[in-house]
């Protein structure tokens, strides 16, 4: 596996990402395309309908399920990297910490995580920008 970095730490999965969004996107366009040729020949209309509202629902379904995933990761951070700051100085995090930022914490190394989730604070550093300042990156193979 590529040692992960500040460059390649995102994350696709093309399966999901590309293949069943792309699936489901087609299904929907098809399903509104279908609805209006129904709607001009005013037979099918209640079928049709019923087609769009599903591939709606499917939509919804599949963007819940990955927004969920990534808030019950983002609560899993959270709290590892509150444990780890604690560990390392006897103090939570600072409660002014966005979720964001704290994401990118994750990815820092012992040696840097305290000094950068200060100047976080002091500095109002987006997660990107606190990312672009770490020195030794920590990878996260196990993230969602």
């Amino acid at each position: 596996m590529q040692e992960q970095n500040y460059k390649n730490h995102v994350r696709f999965v093309k399966g999901y990402h590309y293949v069943l969004f792309g699936i489901i996107l087609v299904s929907f366009i098809c399903s509104l395309v279908n609805f209006y040729q129904e709607i001009k020949s005013g037979e099918g209309v209640l079928e049709s309908s019923i087609l769009v509202l599903l591939t709606i629902g499917l939509l919804l379904a599949t963007w819940f399920a990955r927004a969920f995933a990534l808030k019950a990761q983002d609560r899993a951070i959270r709290a590892e990297e509150n444990l780890r700051h604690f560990i390392l100085t006897g103090k939570p995090l600072d409660s002014t910490l966005r979720i964001g930022q704290i994401v990118a914490l994750r990815f820092a190394s012992d040696n840097e995580v305290v000094a950068l989730a200060q100047k976080a604070v002091t500095d109002n550093l987006s997660g990107k920008d606190i990312k672009a300042q770490i020195q030794n990156w920590k990878a996260d193979n196990h993230r969602v």
